[in-house]
């Protein structure tokens, strides 16, 4: 990415951060009362996570889980996580959680598009070709955001949703932010955002629009084959491993 497209970038969403803060406060208002009357504790979850070059943020969402979820242990949430509360689940569906993270790239710790962001244990485990994701801003959304948006539903019914996302998510959820990394620029970050709203739509299409358009990018036949999710997800090593996860730290060789 060019120096000119990176302050384009940033200028970009610096103004839509701000605007869409300022046209959602009721809608994130409203959503913060629901969320404090449930159990009567922040509306907030401030969590670490990592962002450019490893370096260590407090990422914002709306609670969409009770107080002390994370303290269980599980990275992974499958849609029937029994830790999600009622109003939570409302959340979720419309990616109000995610939302709350405009004041992320507000401050500049986070991206509107750019590969999602972990928490220090899931990075620590990255083999070497995956920590080439840390080598930009972590995003709202992304190419994976998009085709992964059901990630909940797909880790439902798992044995063990930690292991199932490093088996059947983390492999093309990797290969497709290190996609984006190559092939980033300003009005491709446009056009991902414009998929991502088409997506809460209709995905169906979304996806069909961001196959083709990956093919416009010379992407690979595997790469292409992971973004329309014509198929059925089965477990395979991420990039630069060749095993599959069997644990649940998540290692590869």
């Amino acid at each position: 990415m060019s120096f000119i497209d990176l302050k384009m970038k940033r200028a970009f969403d610096f103004l839509a951060s701000l605007v869409g803060l300022v046209v959602f406060s009721p809608i994130l208002i409203i959503f913060m009362f629901f969320i404090w009357k449930q159990d009567f504790h922040s509306p907030f979850y401030i969590a670490k996570r990592v962002g450019l070059n490893g370096k260590e943020f407090n990422m914002v969402k709306l609670r969409s889980m009770i107080k002390n979820a994370d303290k269980s242990g599980v990275d992974s949430t499958s849609s029937n996580d029994l830790r999600i509360t009622n109003v939570g689940h409302l959340i979720r569906r419309f990616k109000l959680d995610e939302l709350m993270q405009l004041w992320n790239v507000l401050l500049g710790d986070m991206s509107l598009v750019g590969p999602r962001p972990n928490v220090k244990r899931e990075t620590d485990l990255y083999t070497v070709v995956e920590k080439r994701l840390l080598s930009v801003k972590p995003g709202i959304t992304d190419i994976s955001s998009i085709v992964f948006s059901d990630e909940g539903d797909i880790l439902t019914g798992t044995d063990d949703p930690d292991i199932s996302y490093h088996q059947l998510i983390r492999p093309g959820k990797s290969k497709l932010g290190l996609f984006y990394i190559s092939h980033r620029g300003f009005i491709f970050d446009i056009y991902l955002v414009f998929l991502t709203l088409l997506a809460i739509i209709s995905k169906s299409k979304a996806l069909k629009l961001l196959s083709s358009k990956m093919q416009d990018l010379n992407a690979t036949d595997e790469l292409i084959s992971i973004a329309s999710r014509t198929q059925e997800l089965v477990p395979t090593p991420p990039p630069g491993a060749v095993n599959i996860v069997t644990s649940r730290d998540g290692a590869v060789h």
